[in-house]
């Protein structure tokens, strides 16, 4: 079993708990007041929650897709790409949203591509073509699958773990995007989308379309 928490976390959980032990032992000699060490306990505190990663098992069914992100669904559209059609389901993740990425899907890494952009609200419509953003191409049995991981006012650091020819499955964990994005997934059409705008989902394990 894991840490408890990504490790892209660790400074951020780690650097604030010192900062509080050391506060902590110098309220304790009365060099400075001992409420002085809750400021950076609190940080920690936050940023140990933030960056929880809880194992996750997905459903059975290879042909079930599942979630590549905690939060909640904002548009299931047709594709933006007219050379590639089929349907994008967009993820906002809030604050509060466990923030690991997980593959939907099992499948090959064809490419990962990132691309430099603005970082507007997440949740806003044109932020999948105005944000930073990376996306992960993955070729599996019924098709190209596409996850993107979109920056937002907030998030301002998007972690992708995945290269070129490896291999995820179903429900692995490939990055992170630091505090407050969105998460999409661009199905071929031959793979149906099972959510709506609305739908909370948890990454790895709520079913968001299936391989007809």
């Amino acid at each position: 079993m894991g840490l408890p928490f990504a490790r892209e976390g660790a400074p951020f959980i780690l650097v604030p708990l010192a900062v509080a032990a050391a506060a902590g032992a110098a309220g304790g000699l009365g060099a400075i007041p001992t409420a002085a060490a809750i400021p950076p306990a609190l940080l920690a505190a936050f940023a140990a929650f933030f960056f929880r990663d809880p194992e996750r098992t997905p459903p059975p069914g290879e042909e079930r897709v599942v979630a590549p992100a905690d939060g909640r669904v904002t548009t299931v559209e047709d594709s933006d790409d007219p050379a590639e059609p089929g349907r994008r389901v967009s993820i906002f993740l809030s604050l509060f949203s466990v923030h690991v990425n997980r593959a939907p899907t099992a499948g090959r890494v064809a490419a990962v591509r990132y691309r430099p952009g603005e970082f507007r609200a997440a949740f806003r419509g044109d932020a999948s073509d105005r944000n930073e953003r990376n996306e992960v191409r993955l070729e599996c049995r019924g098709g190209p699958v596409r996850v993107r991981q979109i920056a937002g006012v907030v998030a301002r650091r998007i972690v992708c773990r995945a290269s070129a020819g490896d291999f995820l499955g179903r429900g692995e964990r490939f990055g992170l995007i630091r505090f407050g994005s969105r998460t999409e997934v661009l199905l071929p059409p031959n793979c149906r989308p099972t959510v709506r705008a609305g739908d909370r989902v948890r990454g790895g394990e709520t079913v968001i379309a299936e391989w007809s």
